[in-house]
């Protein structure tokens, strides 16, 4: 059994076996007897490495004997191994030739926090989204039979991540076309069945055996003979594996279903993926591991431990604290809770971030009202569009990089409609550690074109609180896109008053140039209008646009700049630029936000600042286009 740990190492801890298995080839040449052994040093370095960094962590720990298997027993990388989401990729990041680099993880120019095929040959579908390796890994099988080649797929998805429709489209599919692919639920703490222990890990072994499959083979040629006699057999396999095992509805969708067995028992995992690896058609192994196995803090509280943060130094030297306010989804939190207290009507729809989202104080208080639909974004918003058909007012909180995975139900279900449905839309712009999977970076781009469309953005902790109430009480669909982490600790009014639609705001008189700032980069707008003496104008709808403030700041002033943590192409800076193109209005306009390339993984302030984002790149854009309209100026003197 694994050893549980209480305690994270501080010290790199001594790991002769895992020093042999740096590879999967290294792996494979160590004995069966030692790989529990080997689990053990894997936990242990995981454990360690981790405490370094930060990170993500209970998934991991869940699947170190289950990686270890895989690699064990497939031929990776020739064998394809797709895991989903990747938030229990660290394990086999370690066993693919990456352990001296896991200090570097989610750090500028280090490892990413998720699969990456870039990275390495071992990762062969790159991924920060739940519900898709099986897709991936059908489309790995389909190219391998079309290419000729007997090389396996496998995909390891979570009982969450099954949740979403895509992953069932997907499991229909496969079957359709017999796929020769193997998909292994790993069902952790949320498990899908109890039914776990030394029967059901037996009745796994045969019905994974190649006798077994042979003679269930045998069977149906001399049974098909006989009118309805395979039928009735089938029937009466399905109805015995039925009353022990969980597999009824795989089996019915055209999977070979395995399981569950005890994913923490690695003498049973290999034996079992053994016996299926070369099983035809599509298989089904269903395993059942314990979230944050093998650390006793992390397997008590696994939502607590899904990921943490770098230890910190025993003795670290005195700093003094800074003062910022509450996150941003904090604030979300309680005006959700407080306009709920106002308004019977209200519900609140989270695509199973419920902690992410800071759902959990609204939850508790009004549990008829809260719905979490599981990873099942696209259902979500219709679901909130069902609701605003029949007078309900359902807010739909969702981050950012998540809603673009039900534009459609966006656009189709809600906006065509005109539907009464609040979108708060959380982490929006860069993220930071878990890199362009996971950033806010195209949000204004894909809203601000939907006819009908409400489309705010907030620079402070209150403006957020108002914008919601504005959203809320607009008579249409309506987003507020805001960032993750704290504002700059700005008063938040009590009362829940809504702002006057598309109207922006001047919070400093210039001249010269015009900063106009779509967000949360307004304090950073204004220390650079200190030096430039600029106007700074928080504009703070993206949609309607203030076409009067606008016309006004173009008349009076040289130069206007558009600054938005949100792609260019397609952003409000593109808003503006199509709005004075109307008007006719022949305006120098510097167009900032997030440049046409992916922005990796590092720590926000260092994201911000490779985009020009921050103070000094802000300033310096705003210097180069003014040096170079007084040399234009010049020429044509």
């Amino acid at each position: 059994m694994p050893t549980t740990f209480h305690e994270i190492p501080r010290e790199r801890p001594v790991t002769p076996l895992l020093d042999r298995a740096e590879t999967p080839d290294g792996l494979r040449r160590l004995a069966e007897s030692e790989l529990e052994s080997l689990a053990d040093e894997l936990r242990q370095y995981l454990l360690y490495s981790v405490g370094q960094t930060g990170g993500h962590f209970g998934a991991g720990l869940g699947v170190v004997e289950l990686t270890i298997a895989l690699h064990y027993i497939f031929d990776t990388p020739d064998d394809r191994l797709v895991w989903d989401v990747g938030h229990q990729a660290y394990p086999h990041k370690i066993l693919t030739g990456r352990r001296e680099r896991m200090a570097s993880l989610r750090q500028k120019n280090g490892l990413a926090a998720f699969p990456r095929r870039s990275e390495s040959e071992y990762d062969t579908f790159g991924v920060g989204h739940s519900s898709t390796s099986i897709s991936a890994a059908l489309g790995m099988a389909i190219a391998a039979r079309l290419q000729g080649s007997r090389r396996k797929s496998v995909a390891v998805i979570g009982d969450g991540a099954l949740t979403a429709g895509m992953a069932f489209e997907a499991l229909n599919h496969a079957s359709d076309v017999k796929a020769n692919m193997l998909v292994v639920l790993n069902d952790n703490d949320m498990s899908i069945s109890k039914n776990v222990g030394g029967l059901s890990n037996y009745l796994a072994k045969i019905i994974s055996s190649r006798t077994y499959s042979s003679m269930r083979e045998g069977s149906k040629k001399i049974l098909s003979r006989l009118p309805g006699a395979w039928e009735i057999a089938r029937k009466v396999e399905e109805h015995a594996k039925g009353m022990l095992v969980p597999g009824t509805l795989f089996e019915e969708l055209g999977w070979n279903y395995v399981g569950p067995i005890d994913g923490h028992d690695l003498p049973t995992l290999i034996a079992t993926l053994r016996n299926m690896r070369d099983l035809e058609g599509p298989q089904f192994l269903h395993v059942v591991t314990k979230k944050g196995k093998g650390f006793a803090p992390a397997e008590a509280d696994p939502i607590g431990y899904h990921a943490i943060t770098k230890l910190e130094p025993i003795n670290p030297p005195a700093q003094p604290k800074q003062p910022s306010g509450p996150k941003y989804s904090a604030v979300f939190g309680q005006w959700l809770c407080d306009m709920a207290a106002q308004d019977e009507r209200l519900v609140g729809i989270t695509p199973a971030m419920k902690e992410g989202s800071d759902l959990v104080a609204f939850a508790d208080k009004f549990p008829a009202r809260y719905f979490d639909v599981a990873i099942a974004e696209q259902h979500a918003v219709t679901l909130a569009a069902g609701m605003a058909c029949d007078g309900i007012k359902p807010v739909v909180a969702i981050y950012s990089t998540f809603l673009q995975r039900a534009y459609d139900q966006l656009i189709h279900d809600v906006a065509v409609q005109h539907l009464d449905v609040l979108f708060a839309i959380d982490r929006a712009g860069l993220v930071g550690e878990d890199g362009p999977t996971h950033a806010g970076s195209f949000d204004i781009s894909y809203l601000r074109c939907i006819p009908g469309m409400l489309v705010m953005t907030p620079s402070d902790e209150n403006e957020l609180r108002r914008m919601l109430t504005t959203g809320y009480l607009f008579n249409g669909p309506a987003a507020v896109r805001y960032p993750r982490g704290s504002g700059p600790n700005a008063v938040i009014e009590a009362a829940l008053e809504p702002l006057q639609i598309g109207k922006g705001v001047v919070r400093r008189q210039g001249k010269g140039v015009a900063l106009l700032v779509f967000g949360v980069q307004l304090s950073e707008a204004l220390r650079v209008a200190e030096t430039l003496d600029a106007t700074v104008v928080d504009m703070r709808f993206v949609k309607p646009l203030d076409e009067a403030l606008l016309r006004e700041l173009a008349a009076s002033h040289a130069l206007l700049v558009s600054i938005e943590e949100n792609a260019v192409m397609g952003g409000a800076g593109s808003a503006v630029s199509e709005f004075l193109a109307a008007e006719n209005l022949l305006k120098p306009l510097l167009q900032l936000g997030l440049p046409d390339y992916y922005v990796e993984h590092a720590k926000p302030a260092q994201m911000l600042a490779e985009c020009g984002l921050d103070v000094a790149g802000i300033e310096s854009a705003v210097r180069a286009r003014l040096a170079l309209l007084e040399q234009d100026s010049a020429q044509a003197d």
